[in-house]
Formats: structure tokens, sequence, C-alpha cells
């Protein structure tokens, strides 16, 4: 059963956490006709438009994000110009597919910069690809803004050093990794638990690492640890192994195509043990490939939850579900609060209208109030704000608790 309306506070461990980490997750315009606003010109800002990109993966093998994200941006965009935009400019929402590809993801922020020279944009749905683009975007002085670049080096490099024109609406990995384990230890009860995550991505090398050593320090043993990589599609050797160690509750950082095969094999191979991933999991391909009885007793951490009863979450999900005629998962609202993260800096630029006016706002965020939670940003270009625990019922999300910075 879903648990409603619990608040848990890791406050002192989300803060480690960030301490430790010093900080995650062919081109051409879309055809889709999702530019919101006409206009023409090379500037930022030509006459009454103002020109925001997006290098988003609407094709490829993790299109569901991207597209997903690309709906949530598009649905804000026309709120906003629907509203008389920015000091009575409109916004031209200008979408790139980089087809889930990092060479892409690069060409599309080249020619976001360079081509349609956008004032900011929304940066790739996966961690490989928005650090890709990080450099680019510093070099031509644009703003990129993340909805679920997760991992921590796509705002801050392995020698500390912040990624200036980086930012992102999504918390990082070693965040969910954390709250994944202390909702094992203390919601589960479980004190043997296993890790199985794809040792070819660092979103799930991070949210692994940040697992196990919290559950290490809440006095949990780890008993058997198993890798795959991206597009395998047999699991059963790695899962007969983890079976044998008879764990209590397994860890599966990873993404969906992977991890709906994963589930559906390991219930298929008689383990009933909870399972638990992150922000990954979070497409409707998930239920199609694992199926909804093998979901049961599986949770993740996400951004947000549309069952959960804010009204602001609730207005929300009602405005995308009018134009969309479906629920919102969290890449859908991340997309949203994106392109409201940058209006609202748009919106405090005092004098001309660039992208280095802009960066210059977006990291002096503070107390911004989003679909997916309130928040500060950090001297790491980070938000601070909540997570949410989900749990799938018969091939549902159901929201189960938050947790709080």
């Amino acid at each position: 059963m879903a648990k409603y309306n619990k608040t848990k506070k890791y406050g002192s461990l989300f803060m480690a956490t960030a301490l430790l980490t010093g900080v995650l997750a062919g081109c051409g315009t879309d055809d889709s006709g999702s530019s919101s606003s006409g206009g023409s010109g090379s500037g930022n800002t030509v006459g009454d438009v103002i020109k925001i990109g997006a290098n988003l993966e609407l094709s490829g093998g993790v299109a569901s994000y991207g597209s997903s994200i690309n709906d949530g941006a598009k649905l804000a965009i026309e709120e906003i110009n629907a509203a008389g935009g920015i000091d009575g400019k409109k916004l031209e929402y200008i979408p790139v597919d980089n087809k889930s590809e990092t060479a892409e993801a690069t060409s599309a922020a080249m020619k976001l910069a360079e081509q349609e020279k956008v004032v900011a944009m929304l940066a790739p749905a996966t961690s490989g690809n928005s650090v890709a683009t990080v450099q680019i975007a510093g070099q031509h002085k644009v703003p990129m803004v993340t909805g679920s670049g997760t991992a921590p080096n796509v705002t801050v490099n392995d020698d500390g050093t912040v990624n200036e024109y980086a930012f992102r609406t999504c918390f990082i990995d070693p965040f969910q990794g954390t709250v994944a384990a202390n909702f094992a230890t203390n919601e589960i009860g479980a004190k043997n638990v296993a890790i199985f995550a794809d040792n070819a991505s660092d979103y799930a090398k991070g949210l692994a690492a940040s697992f196990k050593e919290t559950i290490t320090a809440n006095g949990g043993t780890v008993v058997a640890e198993e890798a795959y990589v991206a597009k395998d599609v047999d699991f059963k050797s790695q899962l007969t192994n983890i079976k044998g160690k008879n764990p209590d509750f397994i860890f599966i950082p990873g993404y969906y195509e992977e991890v709906g095969l994963i589930v559906k094999q390991a219930r298929e191979a008689g383990i009933t043990a909870p399972l638990m991933g992150a922000d990954g999991w979070d497409s409707p391909t998930l239920i199609d490939l694992a199926g909804a009885d093998a979901l049961n007793n599986t949770f993740i951490t996400n951004h947000y939850s549309s069952e959960d009863p804010d009204a602001k979450i609730q207005d929300f999900v009602k405005a995308f579900n009018d134009k969309y005629s479906k629920s919102p998962n969290a890449f859908h609202a991340l997309g949203y609060d994106s392109i409201y993260f940058i209006v609202d800096a748009i919106k405090r630029v005092d004098g001309d209208i660039t992208g280095e006016a802009v960066q210059k706002q977006l990291a002096a965020t503070k107390d911004l109030s989003l679909v997916t939670g309130t928040f500060t940003v950090d001297e790491n270009h980070n938000p601070v704000k909540s997570a949410t625990v989900l749990e799938f019922v018969d091939g549902k999300q159901q929201f189960n608790s938050k947790v709080n910075p």
C-alpha cells in the first residue's frame, strides 16, 4: 500500500553529500511545429522575440526522456506567451533533436549558440550528453539548464571547479542514492542488499556508490554486486548470482530500457525482494517492458509525483492533462520548471538580455517556487530541494513519501 503525505527529513545527509561531492544524471529544429512564437534575426532578442533553445533527445535510445521534457517546456512557453511574455516580448522556443547521441548533442549546442543565437537553452536529458555540451555553453556564454542530468560533473568538474554556464533543475545522483539507502533501511527494514548497476554509465555508477556508502553507514551489508551495460537484454546469469545471496532488497540504478527487462527477468527467476531505482526508471516504456505485475513492490526516487496534493502541482497536472490528455511524469514537470527557471532569471535582468546577464541571475536564484519544489541555487549550480519516493502498484506510480533537504 502506498503511504500518503509522509515526510522524512534527511537534511544533514543531503548537506553532507553535497559537501563530499563538491556539487548529478541530426541536428535541426524539431519538425513538430513546437516553436511557440514567430520571429527572425541573429540576436538573443530580436524586436519582440526572446529566443530559448532546447537540445533534447527527441529520437533514439532515450527519446522518452527528451520528448517528455520537450512537452513540459512547450506548455510553459505557451503559458508565458499567453500571459504577455516578458515585458511584452514573446518567447520563441527552438528545440533541436540530438538523437540521444553525444556527438549530435555537441552539434545541437553549436547550432543553438552560433546559428540561432539563443539567450539560454535546455540542456540534454542525460548526464553524458549534458557534459558533452558544457564547454560549448561556456565558450559562447549561453547558459544551459538540464532538467534531468543528475551526474555531479555536469555542473562541477573533477577538480572542483564550477562550470559557470551549466545549471540544473534536478537534484544530483548522490542525493538520490542516499535517499534510496535510507528508504531501504528505515522503511523496508533491509539488512542484506544487492546492487545491480550499469557499469558503463556515470549516472548508474554515481547512484550505486552513494547507495553503498549510505547503506553501509546504516549498518547494512552489501551481499552481492553485479553489473550490466547498455543494450544488454539477457540478465539471467547476474540475477541467478544475486538470488543465491538471498538479499532482502535490490538497488538497480539505470535507464528504463534495460531496467524493464531486468525487473521482468528478476520476477521470472523467483526474486520477490523489493526492487528500487531512481529517476532513470521514469518512463511509460518501463511498464511495457517489465509488465505491471512484475513492478509491484518496486520503488523509485523521483523529482515529483502527480498525486502530490500540493496545489501548485495539481494546477500543473490539470493544465498538462488539458493540453496532452495524459498525466505528466517527472520529466514533463522538469521541462516545465526549467523554462520557468530561465524565464524568472530573464525577468530579473537589468538591461540587455544576454546569455551572460541571464547566467548571473540564474546563479542568484533564491526560494523559487516551481512544480518540482521550491529551491535555491547553491554555489555548485545545483538546486537545494525535495525528493519524492514513488511506488509502483499495478503498473501505476503512487506517491509514497517526500524527503526534504
